[in-house]
């Protein structure tokens, strides 16, 4: 008997240890049996204690009342099936009629307390089924990617979900976003991320850096780069006239007839040939009130930057040409035209801000929860991040701690993938003036 309980200590001891100092070993080793179990066991009943539960059909209640018998019980949403993940537990479960996927979503903290678990997400799977992600611990407190993610051509991983799965930033999807945030709210490190992530692709980077400090680390892997609001101007305005010459091969590759099929008609990049579709181009703007502030009242330069800025947020996609913007606020204060640029970039990532206002100027046509959301992120939280969707679906994600040195390193060594572009060649960096930490890497 004293060597059974010496063992149930050590065991006990053992899992108390593994929660507090690895809390995914934990989970792989101990919690996720007994998630499993408390699901199983609890789940009528906190299906009725969270008021997810219909009363009987009409008959069973008439029935009972002619054969006089007890009044029939709430009737549970049927469980369907329980996946264990990585990081928590999924249940698929089938709504009973006159329920909709938005109880299940409004019920979240509360199922979240009853299965004794970190976080609980909701989703519709499909018509009448919804699927709950029940997270086991806290994902974002140590972020970890996974070894094995869905990448692809203009599709990168850069940051944990909430829920254990990977968010990717996808350019054939999503083609242009903004990303705001706060001094050392993480946005830095998010953008080394994505330029780590874009390195070893074929495509071409081209940047805009005012500060000169963020960007130009990473001068070995750009096809171009502008340093003042003046280059600024004309390195805009010669992609606008790669734009266009992208456009005329389009054109003239469409070779619209009465027998052409619909398969073969090209209206984008990548219905053309392979040996006639052009390189994709990534603009990273660091700081987008470098370029749309201005002291004159009517300042050329800053209205040839936005109109360059509103026209390929409009028309660049199909040319392949995608924009990534960031700032630390973006609203109607820098001027106009902002206001229509903003409404052109359908990806919207907030970290840390100051100001409730800042929040409202990327999720505000979104989702007020979003704007909550983004405002409660705690300053100990750098990388922690909101994504909202045009859907008014929002969620959480976490950059994982991309170095300076870890981006460097990544252009450097995929260098030899910079593509020449001859209307941008005249913005090409200088490698010999690269900073010195380049050449550390």
């Amino acid at each position: 008997m004293s060597w059974l309980l010496i063992a149930v200590a050590i065991v006990v001891g053992s899992a108390l240890l593994l929660k507090w100092r690895r809390p995914a070993w934990y989970w792989l080793t101990f919690g996720i049996l007994l998630c499993a179990l408390r699901i199983r066991f609890r789940y009528a009943a906190v299906m009725d204690a969270c008021h997810l539960t219909v009363p009987a059909s009409r008959l069973r209640l008439a029935l009972a009342r002619w054969s006089k018998k007890p009044a029939p019980q709430q009737r549970v949403p049927r469980l369907l099936w329980l996946r264990p993940t990585r990081t928590g537990v999924r249940l698929r479960i089938k709504m009973r009629p006159g329920q909709d996927a938005f109880e299940f979503s409004a019920a979240a903290d509360r199922l979240r307390h009853s299965f004794g678990v970190h976080q609980v997400t909701s989703r519709e799977a499909k018509p009448g089924v919804v699927e709950i992600a029940l997270t086991g611990y806290d994902v974002l407190k140590h972020v970890q990617m996974p070894v094995k993610t869905d990448r692809g051509l203009l599709k990168i991983p850069v940051a944990l979900v909430e829920d254990g799965s990977v968010h990717y930033r996808d350019y054939r999807e999503v083609p242009h976003s903004v990303t705001v945030g706060a001094t050392q709210s993480g946005k830095s490190v998010f953008q080394r991320t994505v330029i780590k992530e874009l390195a070893p692709q074929p495509v071409a980077l081209v940047g805009i850096d005012c500060k000169k400090i963020e960007l130009s680390p990473f001068a070995r892997r750009f096809s171009a780069l502008a340093d003042n609001a003046d280059d600024a101007a004309d390195l805009l305005e010669a992609l606008m006239v790669r734009m266009e010459g992208i456009y005329d091969v389009i054109r003239l590759e469409q070779r619209i007839s009465a027998d052409t099929p619909d398969a073969e008609i090209a209206a984008n990049i990548w219905d053309l040939p392979e040996a006639l579709r052009p390189v994709p181009i990534m603009v990273t703007i660091d700081e987008i009130a470098e370029l749309a502030m201005s002291s004159k009242r009517h300042d050329p330069r800053r209205d040839r930057i936005i109109t360059a800025l509103i026209r390929l947020a409009q028309l660049g996609r199909a040319a392949g040409i995608f924009l990534d913007i960031y700032g630390q606020r973006f609203g109607s204060e820098l001027g106009d035209g902002i206001t229509m640029l903003r409404a052109q970039l359908t990806g919207r990532t907030v970290h840390r801000v100051n100001d409730e206002s800042t929040a409202k100027m990327a999720f505000g046509d979104i989702s007020p929860y979003a704007v909550f959301a983004a405002t409660q992120i705690p300053n100990t939280r750098r990388g922690m991040a909101v994504v909202g969707y045009s859907t008014g679906e929002w969620t959480r994600i976490r950059t994982p701690h991309t170095s300076m040195r870890q981006a460097v390193a990544a252009c450097n060594r995929y260098a030899d993938l910079t593509p020449d572009l001859p209307e941008l060649a005249r913005f090409r960096p200088v490698l010999g003036l690269a900073p010195a930490v380049a050449e550390a890497a």
